[in-house]
């Protein structure tokens, strides 16, 4: 351990952070002194981006014995997840968790992930996701100077809107959605007949209580930590469209100036840290999504789903592209 820490100090020079603004060489730390990282999100505390993000900060802190620390930034205080991603790429952002939906503006294949009805449960994503195809996806950030750990998980999408319950595809039509900044996003709620509105998460809020959008498509754990109901979002509908995941992300260069020792800690930690997260969002699913009755929300947790999977099936049609990752995605799960 100590030819350990040797190392990883000797690196500070080239890993240390300024205590604001984007990255920039620091004079060499004394063994006093431990390599600062930031980590930042769009959500709030309450989020389970948080619970990842603490999780991992806390590991790193241990297992590289306080030499390198996570800082965490939540709440958008560094810009919204394509700014995220953008700095990462600069080298500007050591680390940030961002949700899969805007990764495909950096490596195209991505997009496969965005798919609706990909997966028919958790178990199936996992197995992808934390197996060959989901590696070979997270290779591909490469090219943008993104260096993807893990896959956490923002989970199975649902819809809620303002105006009406929604049981089948016919009842999206015309409703004005909030999407994610994603092409396929926007194909898969055009397909399904609404007003696809691309808009970023933090402007998200104001435009439902302002009435610019009448719904948008979360998982439970978002709909109940950001109180939706209050929001004016009365009917939720348990759709499960998409599985969103959230990646623990790296700017590539600075994953590469760490030590190999340490690269190792980062990837060990961040996968366990996904899994801890998505074990807690799994527990607190069911408390959620009774929080969310009894502040007055109309669930449909029984949609009319083979209207819905009918509805979006030109979505696949317009991807012939992701044919190759989608029949090796097909594989794992039929093999499980």
């Amino acid at each position: 351990m100590k030819k350990f820490l040797s190392v990883v100090l000797a690196s500070a020079m080239v890993c240390s952070l300024a205590a604001c603004g984007g990255k920039e060489e620091a004079p060499a730390a004394s063994s006093n002194e431990p390599v600062v990282m930031k980590l930042a999100t769009t959500v709030n505390e309450q989020d389970s981006f948080q619970v990842a993000a603490e999780k991992f900060a806390e590991l790193v802190a241990e297992r590289t014995e306080g030499a390198y620390t996570i800082e965490i930034h939540p709440n958008g205080e560094l810009g919204d997840e394509s700014d995220l991603l953008s700095s990462m790429a600069a080298d500007e952002l050591e680390m940030g968790i961002v949700t899969s939906g805007p990764f495909v503006n950096y490596a195209p294949a991505m997009g496969t992930l965005d798919l609706p009805f990909l997966f028919g449960s958790s178990e199936e994503a996992y197995a992808v996701l934390d197996g060959e195809v989901g590696q070979e996806l997270l290779d591909t950030l490469e090219e943008a100077n993104l260096k993807g750990l893990a896959y956490a998980e923002r989970g199975f999408r649902n819809v809620t809107n303002a105006v009406k319950p929604i049981h089948s595809a016919a009842d999206m039509k015309d409703l004005k959605l909030r999407v994610m900044e994603n092409e396929v996003y926007a194909k898969t709620f055009s397909a399904l007949g609404t007003n696809a509105t691309p808009m970023a998460w933090q402007e998200t809020l104001t435009a439902l209580q302002n009435g610019t959008i009448e719904g948008q498509e979360n998982p439970v754990n978002v709909i109940y930590s950001y109180a939706l109901w209050e929001a004016n979002q009365k009917y939720a509908t348990l759709t499960r469209h998409s599985y969103a995941t959230a990646i623990i992300t790296m700017s590539l260069d600075t994953f590469n100036e760490l030590p190999e020792d340490v690269q190792v800690i980062f990837k060990e930690a961040a996968q366990e840290a996904a899994e801890f997260e998505r074990a807690w969002c799994a527990e607190n699913e069911s408390s959620q999504l009774q929080a969310m009755k009894d502040n007055g929300m109309e669930v449909d947790e029984n949609p009319d789903l083979d209207s819905f999977k009918a509805a979006v099936q030109p979505v696949y049609e317009a991807y012939p592209q992701y044919a190759d990752t989608l029949a090796k995605i097909q594989a794992v799960t039929d093999a499980m």
